[in-house]
């Protein structure tokens, strides 16, 4: 990772001095932290560095500085001239930009199969993709699955299409941090059907969403089966879909079942169709909290039938809002069976409605945990891993518990030597000039996978700090140790825990040992925040204890791993709702809360 035969003039020279003159522990640099500095030869150092500070100089190498400096940059997704005519399948594809792809095709086929799997920042893009074409078949087969990062858009996809189906299936299933945008998609189109099958199940933490889909269409079938299912904080956003379309027909069955805190918007949907048939079965079923908006959903419709079955079964409690549903529409057929709970109507359309089975406590899995909150005094809620939080007493040898999964899903990427990321553009007042030099779209595109992300960690970044807290967001490895040093002395210690063996499984505790001999104090804990370069949001933690602690197989009683845990003794700031909470009880002031220091975040503390 660097040591005595590491040029000086490197950045990991660089650090490895700084370390020496900072700490005043006679620790050595640890592994884990080095192997994060910058792997930037002494020439590319100078070069860059050079260069830093003029933009445009900078972003005109943004691919050599992104590669050499091991960065989070997503490929150009500028519109290409390149045309497609025949069929054609593709197998085992990466990052493409499709741009008039089968546009006026008649019949033929094409296949996406196992395209961007198991891959790393996925942007594809796929403008005016059969438009206007003919009974052109297109299918999108375990696209994008287990893949990391994705960004995708279908821009005109099959507007103005004649008959042919898209069909999306097992796509972008297993991903993290999907954002996933359909503008346009089968506007104007004639009897062309679009599929979507098992979408992005067991997805976590992203955004989909469909602008103007099917608008103007006519007899166009949309179906959504298992979509979002087992999926973890997925926002939807259905905007003018569907509407002024003639003969319609949606379904969405088994949408966002078991999914975690989604949030689903239906704004202008079916508004102003004729005869559209719109069906939700299933919807949502099961889901832990949530929410769901329907803003003038299937307003001044003709003849609409809308149709929810089994809708909002929620394993918790979420909100759904039906604002100027079916409002001002002629001859609406709207019909709610087995519905669920927490559900505010208004400026609803009072002819042609009816409810059956509107319930206020939601399947026999709810009420069994509503039982088990009586009996326990606490709530129960599947969606808190288990062994995430635990408390302090378990914190002893013998001890047999769950541990998370403690893995790193975040893309690898390096810090920037400070004399680089000093000279960087970051804070929300320069967003511009941060998108231009990581080449975000320059059309207005905020929904960008690379604009969501600088958005949200700027925003994390610039939050203001919780009561006693003191925060600070680091892009080099210079400025870790500036911080945590300004909180704790000079003499202190970085720890994460070793691997993540045992991870997501069962674990037995060996040899414990409390950090500064178990007593209180206070430590610095670093989180990663996804961004281009790599930054950590760090905080001064105070009133914990640390431990270091053997992880043992609970089987053969042989180490596995080395593990780091904090307990937070002063409780009293935290939500009410924080998962330590929902998963240990009582509440907020009430027991300390512990939990491991997962892969790549790490804490400080004074060192023994």
């Amino acid at each position: 990772v660097g040591g005595e035969g590491e040029s000086p003039f490197t950045p990991r020279g660089y650090i490895l001095r700084y370390w020496k003159r900072q700490i005043s522990s006679d620790l050595a640099q640890p592994d884990f932290l080095m192997e994060k500095a910058s792997p930037l030869t002494a020439a590319d150092y100078a070069a860059f560095a050079k260069i830093a500070g003029d933009q445009n100089s900078l972003s005109a190498r943004l691919p050599e500085f992104c590669k050499k400096a091991k960065l989070l940059c997503f490929p150009d997704s500028s519109p290409s001239l390149e045309k497609h005519d025949g069929d054609v399948n593709f197998a085992t594809y990466l990052d493409q930009n499709f741009t008039n792809y089968g546009s006026k095709r008649v019949g033929g086929a094409d296949s996406f199969r196992n395209y961007s799997e198991n891959d790393n920042v996925v942007v594809d893009t796929f403008r005016r993709y059969s438009r206007g074409s003919t009974g052109h078949d297109d299918g999108f087969s375990a696209y994008a699955t287990s893949s990391n990062v994705i960004d995708q858009s279908f821009n005109t996809y099959g507007a103005g299409g004649n008959g042919g189906e898209g069909k999306f299936s097992n796509y972008n299933s297993d991903v993290n941090v999907p954002n996933l945008r359909f503008t346009s998609y089968s506007d104007a189109g004639n009897g062309r059907k679009q599929t979507f099958s098992e979408y992005s199940v067991d997805a976590n933490s992203g955004d989909e969403g469909f602008t103007n889909y099917g608008k103007n269409g006519n007899d166009a079938a949309n179906s959504f089966s298992s979509y979002g299912n087992n999926s973890n904080v997925i926002g939807s956003n259905f905007n003018n879909y569907g509407e002024s379309g003639n003969a319609g027909s949606d379904n969405f069955t088994s949408y966002g079942e078991n999914q975690n805190v989604p949030e689903n918007n239906f704004k202008n949907y079916a508004a102003g169709g004729n005869g559209a048939t719109d069906a939700f079965s299933s919807y949502r079923d099961q889901a832990n909290v949530g929410d769901d908006s329907f803003d003038s959903y299937g307003k001044e419709s003709n003849g609409a039938k809308l149709g929810f079955s089994n809708y909002g079964q929620s394993f918790n409690e979420g909100t759904d809002k039906f604002t100027g549903y079916g409002k001002d529409a002629t001859g609406p057929e709207v019909d709610f069976k087995i519905y669920g709970v927490n559900n505010t109507f208004k400026e609803y359309t009072k002819d042609g409605v009816t409810f059956s089975s509107y319930v206020n406590k939601t399947s026999p899995e709810e009420a069994s945990l509503a039982a088990a909150a009586t009996a326990t005094g606490k709530k129960v809620n599947k969606w808190v891993e288990p062994g995430k939080f635990f408390r302090e007493s378990m914190l002893k040898p013998g001890t047999i518990m769950p541990m998370p999964d403690i893995r790193d899903k975040m893309p690898k990427r390096s810090f920037l030597p400070r004399l680089i990321v000093s000279k960087l553009p970051f804070s929300t007042s320069k967003i511009s000039d941060i998108k231009k030099l990581f080449r975000a779209p320059d059309d207005g595109d905020d929904d960008s996978a690379i604009s969501k992300m600088v958005s949200n960690a700027l925003r994390e970044c610039e939050r203001k700090p919780s009561p006693g807290e003191t925060k600070r967001c680091v892009a080099s490895i210079e400025d870790m140790i500036d911080f945590a040093t300004s909180v704790l002395g000079r003499s202190v210690a970085v720890r994460t825990t070793a691997t993540t063996a045992g991870s997501d499984g069962q674990i037995m505790l060996g040899r414990i040992a409390g950090i500064n001999g178990g007593k209180v104090t206070k430590s610095v804990s670093c989180h990663q925040s996804l961004y281009p370069y790599l930054l950590y949001y760090c905080h001064s933690v105070p009133k914990v204890r640390v431990y270091e602690a053997d992880i043992l197989d609970p089987n053969t009683k042989s180490k596995i791993n080395h593990g780091v845990a904090i307990c937070h003794l002063d409780t009293t700031s935290w939500s009410p709702d924080h998962g330590a909470f929902v998963a240990l009880g009582p509440g907020p002031g009430k027991i300390e809360v512990c939990h491991w220091i997962f892969e790549n975040d790490m804490n400080w503390a004074v060192a023994d």
